[in-house]
């Protein structure tokens, strides 16, 4: 009879990678790539005299076993504690390996201290952690126990597995497993996980590139590649339109650099054409050196990830067209690097916007404002929307104040505020809000020889910059996410499905959340 064995799970928790503690027998091959694994949910006992509980799906696997997988969860003491668990190996005939992940306390759902559906977060992480977990013993093929929330599952597993190879060699390309949904009648729901995961893989797959394999005409084929297969319609905008359309704040910071400047416009049309789009603008800095204002050398590499929100906004739009959802989408995305050399921008250098105001550009490494200001106002005159959403990694005061806890909100709608703050309630990638206040305005506008500075006076950088770009908005509804804490690399407060050191993605699934919301407002 074959013996069985188990090897414990490495996970995170609070910031500690748990040691892991590997307990093998004979008779077990090193090479897994072409063997299957499961996932299964274990609840947390609600009392000392109580047992930890088995998902349904986890106890047809235990009885199929004739208790084999309830005996070993004892033997190993896992009580069902959030992300702890263990993966067993050679106790079901059809899995080579079962992982067995704690789920926490049964039944827990919305937390309204902590803005968080923990009932469907809790799933993400213990779907991402088991899901890793297998793939690092080499599991090829994973299936995944629903536990009561497919969709969740579907997005903690799919992003847990996701590894950045383009640079590696082919003999040392990561193992990146398949995962499958097991035993759940919530196909639609899986579905629906797939794709947001997939579109915030293409997210950190696009933000997490070198900065000279990833320039903004690279950034423009590699999102006609993902785009223009789904039906969505992309116009790249050379320098000659650009010119002509003189959008010459997006030049003035572009022309620091010998690579050229490109605008893409990204249309996603799911309702009546004659339906108001909402206008999405996302910053698209490929590097963002600095330029005159040089950042820090150390660390610096991270600044390729400064079009993270443009790189959100690409995964976002084909998430829209993969779920089919009935709505109209536009985005706005200016691309260039912001680079020192002869031709940059000089610090108090002076710029007539397209709707005639004028904006001194006194610190270039606050560029993200500049760029973005002649893209929300082509677009607002360009297409009339409903609804103007700006995404950017902005200032360094969103990120010292929540860290990588949460997006910063600043809008002057407080319905569509409150939209954001249930979608990110729903996707476990919360925002929060930050004040838009007359106090912020009179920091940047109260100048004697121009109309708008680009750093504004005072030390509240991310709700001076949300300011200077609410005076671009006069009359639409308007919201502005400062993403400088939570689109860049994973430093702090490690989520257990996103991989250290590695850029984030996010808030693409909570973009994404948030235009379901005003697609289907009845839908609960």
């Amino acid at each position: 009879m074959k013996r069985m064995h188990l090897r414990s799970m490495g996970f995170y928790a609070q910031n500690v990678l748990r040691s892991v503690v590997r307990q093998q027998s004979s008779g077990c091959g090193d090479s897994k790539t072409n063997t299957k694994g499961l996932v299964v949910g274990l609840y947390q006992k609600e009392d000392a005299k109580s047992d930890p509980k088995l998902t349904p799906t986890a106890q047809k696997i235990d009885g199929r076993t004739s208790g084999k997988l309830a005996q070993l969860i004892c033997e190993t003491k896992l009580d069902g504690r959030l992300g702890r668990g263990r993966v067993f190996n050679g106790v079901d005939p059809e899995f080579n390996s079962v992982a067995v992940v704690g789920l926490g306390i049964e039944g827990i759902a919305f937390n309204e201290l902590e803005m968080l559906d923990e009932g469907m977060e809790n799933v993400r992480i213990a779907a991402g952690i088991g899901a890793r977990s297998l793939q690092n013993e080499g599991v090829g093929s994973i299936f995944l126990d629903g536990m009561d929330y497919a969709e969740q599952a579907a997005e903690g597993s799919s992003l847990a597995v996701w590894r950045f190879p383009d640079n590696l060699a082919v003999k040392n390309a990561p193992n990146i497993a398949k995962v499958n949904l097991f035993d759940s009648p919530d196909v639609d729901g899986w579905t629906r996980g797939i794709f947001k995961a997939d579109a915030q893989n293409l997210a950190r797959r696009l933000s997490d590139a070198p900065a000279n394999c990833m320039t903004p005409t690279m950034f423009a084929q590699a999102t006609v590649d993902a785009l223009c297969p789904c039906g969505i319609n992309v116009e790249v905008r050379t320098m000659d339109w650009i010119e002509q359309q003189r959008l010459t704040a997006f030049l003035m910071i572009a022309k620091g650099s010998c690579e050229p400047p490109v605008m893409l416009e990204l249309s996603y049309c799911g309702a009546a054409p004659e339906e108001k789009p909402i206008l999405f603008v996302g910053k698209g800095i490929t590097f963002n050196s600095g330029a005159i204002n040089l950042r820090p050398c150390k660390g610096m590499d991270e600044y390729r990830g400064s079009m993270s929100a443009a790189a959100a906004c690409v995964g976002m739009m084909r998430a829209c067209a993969a779920l089919s959802l009935p709505i109209n989408v536009t985005c706005v995305i200016p691309l260039c690097e912001n680079m020192p050399s002869g031709m940059s921008c000089k610090p108090g250098d002076v710029v007539r916007l397209l709707n005639g105001k004028t904006m001194a550009i006194r610190d270039l490494d606050r560029a993200g404002v500049v760029v973005l200001s002649d893209a929300l106002l082509y677009g607002q005159t360009t297409y009339n929307p409903r609804l103007v959403v700006d995404v950017a990694t902005l200032e360094t005061g969103v990120k010292k104040a929540f860290g990588g806890g949460a997006t910063g909100v600043f809008s002057n709608s407080h319905y569509i505020w409150k939209q954001f703050q249930r979608a990110g309630s729903l996707t476990g990638d919360r925002v929060w809000r930050l004040p838009l206040w007359q106090y912020y305005r009179r920091q940047v506008t109260d100048e004697l020889g121009y109309d708008l500075s680009n750093d504004g006076r005072g030390i509240a950088s991310s709700c001076l910059s949300a300011a200077i770009l609410h005076e671009l908005v006069p009359c639409a509804d308007w919201v502005h996410l400062d993403t400088r804490g939570t689109g860049l690399l994973t430093k702090y407060g490690l989520i257990a499905y996103l991989t250290a050191k590695r850029m984030t993605g996010r808030p693409t699934r909570t973009l994404i959340q948030f235009l379901y919301q005003m697609a289907c407002p009845d839908m609960k």
